[in-house]
């Protein structure tokens, strides 16, 4: 049984890996079209420094965007900073030192960004790891869980508020949230959110993406039902070539170094539906939609389960300590 619980998982996601890779051989990449300036307007981008997370700011630096980038490394968020100003000319970038394993720095970069006194048009909740061994955070919380779902949640959570500020009838503010199409295989078990029954790389991964698809429809319904001027969606990149590949075992890495430059798409691909979810006209006021390749699809049949949705939120409230 121990054998099966921790071999079903990886074969699931490999499984969906390479169906997704198969599609990618099969369909073009979707390309943005032209989209319209964003001057006036602040994001703030988790992850931002590298990958998937440095295009997404990139792009929308170059829209004219404020655009503050969200990380746990000084250096490369530095770096990111003057390599995005150099390229966009746009003076208005900067780096915000947020680490998503502590609710306390969580926290305080919230306070460290209030006390800028901007408002805040876009959140794009794209940072994260995949396949780390078994392994805590700060708070305790299993680090996939911890980190892709739970830090991300508190951060929105406390960024509602001046999201709801920001947003007009005729402009909403957008919550982007990057999930992947692993939540497709992912399992969640109220009972064992920190995967500690049997713990593998592949199902924590799995369950954190599809804990966030959950998040994104529950935020949604809330919006809705209090008339906010603010939408939520989430986004699948696809399997792009970045360095979130690093925990595979060798034969996985080095299958990835051969094959990834023809399977798999670029960092720029692989933004495309972020961008596009976060300033696009198409989709000013439209919420709770799973977007791929720049299109509306549909996930995971659990993730439309209202009571399921219901009781994360519930527990997700009580692990990080906000106000039910």
């Amino acid at each position: 049984m121990w054998v099966l619980n921790t071999l079903l998982p990886v074969l699931r996601v490999y499984y969906i890996g390479i169906k997704v890779v198969l599609q990618q051989l099969v369909f073009r990449p979707f390309t943005l079209p032209v989209l319209p300036p964003q001057h006036g307007k602040v994001a703030i981008v988790t992850g931002g420094s590298k990958g998937i997370g440095y295009c997404t700011a990139l792009h929308l630096s170059k829209l004219g965007m404020h655009v503050i980038i969200a990380g746990n490394n000084d250096c490369e968020g530095n770096e990111a900073v003057e390599r995005i100003q150099q390229q966009t000319m746009n003076a208005n970038v900067e780096f915000l030192y947020c680490d998503l394993t502590s609710m306390k720095s969580i926290r305080q970069f919230v306070q460290n960004f209030k006390a800028k006194n901007l408002g805040l048009h876009v959140l794009v909740n794209n940072a994260g790891v995949m396949l780390v061994p078994e392994r805590k955070t700060v708070d305790g919380f299993e680090e996939h869980f911890g980190l892709n779902y739970l830090g991300h949640f508190l951060l929105t959570n406390l960024l509602l508020k001046t999201l709801r500020k920001s947003g007009t009838h005729d402009s909403n503010a957008r919550v982007v949230t990057v999930s992947s199409a692993t939540h497709y295989v992912g399992d969640l078990n109220l009972d064992d959110l920190q995967s500690s029954h049997c713990y593998t790389p592949h199902g924590a991964y799995a369950q954190s993406k599809l804990s966030l698809v959950l998040f994104t429809y529950h935020l949604q319904h809330q919006l809705t039902e209090e008339g906010s001027h603010v939408t939520a969606n989430v986004v699948d990149p696809g399997v792009v070539n970045t360095d979130l590949y690093k925990n595979m075992n060798w034969a996985a890495k080095l299958v990835k170094w051969m094959t990834g430059w023809l399977f798999f798409k670029t960092a720029e691909e692989g933004a495309a539906t972020s961008i596009y979810a976060s300033v696009s006209p198409h989709l000013e006021g439209m919420g709770g939609c799973y977007l791929y390749n720049g299109n509306k699809t549909k996930s995971a049949d659990i993730t439309y389960d209202e009571e399921l949705q219901r009781k994360l939120w519930l527990k997700s409230c009580k692990l990080v300590g906000i106000p039910i």
